[in-house]
C-alpha cells in the first residue's frame, strides 16, 4: 500500500509532499523511494540495515534513522502534517498511538491498530481532537457514504467481501490448498498476510471490528456480504431504510487519495469504472461453515477486553506458519480458536498491556 500511496502523492505533488519515509525490512525499496521523493528523513525498522541505508543516502542529504523507537520519535517532527500508517499487523500500534498523542491526523491503513486496541485508540483520539481517516477501501466507502449524513442514525453497515480465491469451495478442498493457491486473489493485489486473511475471510472479521470503532456501531449492526466483482466497496443503511454505497474499480489509490485530501476530491488519471464493463453485479451471504474465522471475529468483538487482541495475534502467527508450510490452510482457524479458548480474559488499559497480551498469545502458539 505504501507504493500506491507514493503514486498518489506523485500525482498530487502540487498539494502533497513526503516528509518522512519508513520501512521495516525492505532497505532496497526504501532507498529507491527516498532518492525519488527526497524526504527530509527515512527510518529503517531493521537496525542491521542502518549503515547500508545511510551510505546509500548520505550524498542526498537525507537523514537516516533505525529501529522501531525511531519510527515513533520521528513523528514528533513539526513539519509532519499527517501520518499515513500502512504498517501491517500489530507492529503499527505504538507509532499510531504516539502520533495521536502528538496531535497528528492519521490516514489509517493499519486495521490491526483498531482491532487490538480500538477503545484505547478512539478514546485518546477524541481527547486530542485527532481525526482518523480510513484508508481501507471498505471503510473509506462507508466514510464517503456518510458524508453529509453524520446527523442521521445508522441502522446497519454492510461491508462487502470478494469471497477470495476459494469462494464456493468445499471443506475437503480447503483442507488441501497450497499457499500458492491461497495467494492468488482474483481481484486485489495485496501483501501476503492480507491476501491469506482474505482467503480465510478473517480480513472481513478484522474489518468488522475496525468499523465498530471507526463509526461507533455495534458489531451486530455490521453485516458482511460477498460481492465477487469488488465494485461496490461497502454500504450504509439508514433508519429510514435508504442505502448509500460507494462504487469504483478495485484500486487502493482512490481511498488513499480521499484520506489524504479530505474533504476535497482532487482530479486524477486513475482508470474509471464503466457499467458496460460490469453488466452484472452479484451479492450473496458468506459461507460461515467453511470460513469460520469470520465467526471468531464477531464473537471476539462481542466479548471485548483482550479477545480481539488474542484473535489478531493468533491469526498473525497462524498465517505465518501457513506461509512457511508448517500448517494446513484449515489449521489457521484451529490455531486461533485454541488461543481464544486458552488465553484467559483480561481488560488491558494501556498500550503495554495490549502488547503483553499479544506476546503471551504468540508464545503460547509458538510453543
Amino acid at each position: 500500500m505504501g507504493v500506491q500511496a507514493l503514486q498518489v502523492i506523485e500525482q498530487l505533488s502540487h498539494l502533497l509532499e513526503v516528509e518522512v519515509l519508513t520501512a521495516n525490512q525492505n532497505a532496497e525499496l526504501l532507498i529507491i523511494q527516498a532518492k525519488k521523493f527526497m524526504p527530509n528523513a527515512v527510518v529503517i525498522g531493521n537496525e542491521d540495515a542502518y549503515e547500508y541505508v545511510k551510505q546509500a543516502l548520505w550524498k542526498d542529504d537525507i537523514k537516516v534513522y533505525a529501529g522501531s523507537k525511531a519510527i515513533c520519535e520521528i513523528i514528533e517532527m513539526s513539519t509532519i502534517d499527517m501520518v499515513l500508517s500502512t504498517i501491517v499487523g500489530i507492529a503499527g500500534l505504538r507509532s499510531v498511538y504516539h502520533a495521536i498523542e502528538m496531535g497528528k491526523p492519521i490516514a489509517l491503513a493499519n486495521k490491526e491498530t483498531l482491532v487490538v486496541a480500538g477503545e484505547l485508540i478512539t478514546t485518546i483520539a477524541q481527547q486530542k481532537g485527532v481525526n482518523l481517516f480510513p484508508v481501507d477501501s471498505e471503510h473509506s466507502a462507508i466514510f464517503q457514504s456518510l458524508a453529509g449524513e453524520f446527523h442521521n442514525p445508522i441502522e446497519k453497515l454492510i461491508i462487502t467481501a470478494s469471497g477470495g480465491p476459494f469462494r464456493g469451495k468445499s471443506s475437503d478442498f480447503l483442507a488441501h490448498v497450497s499457499k500458492e493457491e491461497a495467494l492468488n486473489h482474483p481481484n486485489w493485489n495485496m501483501g501476503n498476510k492480507i491476501t491469506i486473511d482474505s482467503a480465510t475471510m478473517m480480513n472481513k472479521g478484522l474489518e468488522v471490528i475496525e468499523a465498530k470503532w471507526l463509526f461507533g456501531v455495534p458489531v451486530d449492526q455490521i453485516e458482511v456480504v460477498v460481492h465477487p466483482q469488488s465494485i461496490v466497496h461497502s454500504l450504509v443503511q439508514f433508519k429510514d431504510g435508504s442505502i448509500k454505497a460507494q462504487l469504483g474499480l478495485p484500486d487502493m489509490k482512490l481511498p488513499i487519495q480521499y484520506a489524504l485530501t479530505f474533504p476535497h476530491r482532487e482530479f486524477n488519471d486513475f482508470p474509471r469504472f464503466s457499467f458496460a464493463d460490469y453488466p452484472k453485479l452479484t451479492f450473496e451471504s458468506p459461507d460461515h461453515a467453511n470460513f469460520p474465522c469470520l465467526n471468531l471475529a464477531y464473537e471476539a468483538s462481542r466479548q471485548g477486553g483482550n479477545r480481539p487482541c488474542v484473535l489478531n495475534a493468533a491469526n498473525e502467527v497462524a498465517v505465518e506458519a501457513f506461509l512457511q508450510d508448517k500448517i494446513a490452510f484449515t489449521d489457521i482457524y484451529k490455531w486461533i480458536e485454541k488461543a481464544l479458548s486458552t488465553i484467559p480474559f483480561s481488560s488491558p488499559q494501556t498500550i503495554d498491556e495490549y502488547l503483553e497480551v499479544d506476546e503471551e498469545t504468540r508464545s503460547f502458539l509458538k510453543s
